[in-house]
């Protein structure tokens, strides 16, 4: 049984997950059970959400996920076990009005991972997407002119 060590990672910032993995990774030694259960999401009309946005919303749903499991892989796959589980959205496979950017990022973490769940078949690790329909999620107000307000998290 290992003491439960808080590690704290902001899935948005691509530059460093590879940081933390090796941090956990050397603690720890490996990883069993991957759990990507990071999101932001705007609600919006395509036109009035900033392409800086959209990048935010697709580096936290999407490249964050994909460069955490690609720094913990390489462990599970010398050992020939573990689980990778993604928690995603419904809007990964259905798009609704005003979460284009939402809906495009879990779109992306979809085929990412049905891919990834392929590949890995043959190390058994079994890689699993778990598409809920809507939660409630935290979410502020916004301050008239702060995007950053409106994301919901």
């Amino acid at each position: 049984t290992y003491a439960p060590k808080l590690i704290l990672l902001d899935i948005s910032d691509i530059n460093c997950i590879q940081d933390v993995a090796k941090e956990i990774l050397n603690c720890y030694g490996c990883v069993d059970i991957l759990i990507n259960n990071a999101s932001m999401k705007v609600k919006g009309a395509v036109q009035s959400i900033s392409l800086e946005l959209d990048k935010k919303i697709m580096d936290a749903n999407y490249f964050g996920p994909v460069t955490l499991t690609k720094a913990i892989l390489p462990n599970m796959i010398s050992r020939r076990t573990g689980q990778i589980v993604v928690i995603n959205s419904i809007q990964g496979k259905i798009g609704i009005p005003f979460r284009a950017a939402y809906a495009a990022s879990k779109h992306a973490a979809v085929g990412f991972f049905d891919c990834l769940r392929a590949e890995m078949e043959e190390f058994d690790i079994s890689v699993s997407t778990v598409n809920p329909t809507f939660i409630c999620s935290y979410h502020r107000q916004p301050a008239p002119g702060n995007w950053e307000a409106s994301i919901w998290k």
